[in-house]
């Protein structure tokens, strides 16, 4: 079966099918629409075979359901009838949960992501948690995301929002007994010294990720 992985981010809507090896991609933002990433996403497709469609979502899903409307993007998400305007079978889960699944090599891990906000998932014996860490209040009022998201990185600059990452990322590693933490997103790039059981991700996961969403092994 051809799977179609489309990782819906606040900057870009990225896309692989099975058998490619070019990522396509387009713009996202602060309107866009379910409906408008459908048809920007059957665009982007074109000539590409695919029999079922999984899709990372920057929001909280449970059992296959949008829970609330997205933060960095435009309205109309919950409720949308994916499948009817895909014309084929669709999984939906987190986006970092998706990351999270293709970075995953056993234990107990946990998944950050260092994107436009901070997305969270843990996999523990291979069982997926997703998480909403993003908004949990950290300092001074502000929550993980504002410090760890990309407004922090702007407000705090490179050292300070590395510092931050830092502390964070230990925080989080040592409740949640984590063996392990992943660090994805497009600005994970930017750190230079990582912890002691912290290594970097790859955004390329994402598209595992969603390709296990359909092996019987996933849960």
């Amino acid at each position: 079966m051809k799977i179609l992985v489309v990782d819906v981010g606040g900057t870009n809507v990225k896309l692989l099918a099975s058998g490619q090896r070019v990522v396509r991609k387009f713009r996202s933002g602060s309107e866009l629409t379910a409906e408008q990433m459908v048809t920007g996403v059957v665009k982007a497709a074109k000539g590409w075979r695919f029999d079922a469609v999984s899709i990372g979502y920057p929001g909280p899903v449970n059992e296959g359901t949008l829970l609330e409307e997205p933060k960095n993007l435009g309205a109309g998400w919950v409720g949308f009838d994916f499948e009817k305007a895909f014309h084929r079978p669709v999984k939906l889960i987190n986006d970092a949960a998706m990351q999270a699944l293709g970075s995953y090599e056993g234990g107990r891990m946990l998944f950050l992501g260092l994107g436009t906000g901070l997305g969270s998932a843990l996999i523990a014996d291979q069982v997926i948690m997703p998480m909403e860490l993003a908004h949990l209040p950290y300092k001074k009022g502000r929550s993980f995301e504002d410090y760890v998201g990309l407004r922090g990185l702007e407000r705090l600059g490179k050292q300070k929002w590395r510092r931050a990452v830092k502390d964070i990322v230990i925080r989080l590693k040592a409740a949640l007994v984590a063996d392990y933490v992943v660090l994805g997103g497009g600005n994970a790039k930017k750190l230079r010294q990582l912890p002691d059981g912290v290594r970097l991700g790859d955004n390329a996961h994402a598209f595992i990720g969603g390709r296990r969403l359909w092996e019987e092994s996933a849960t």
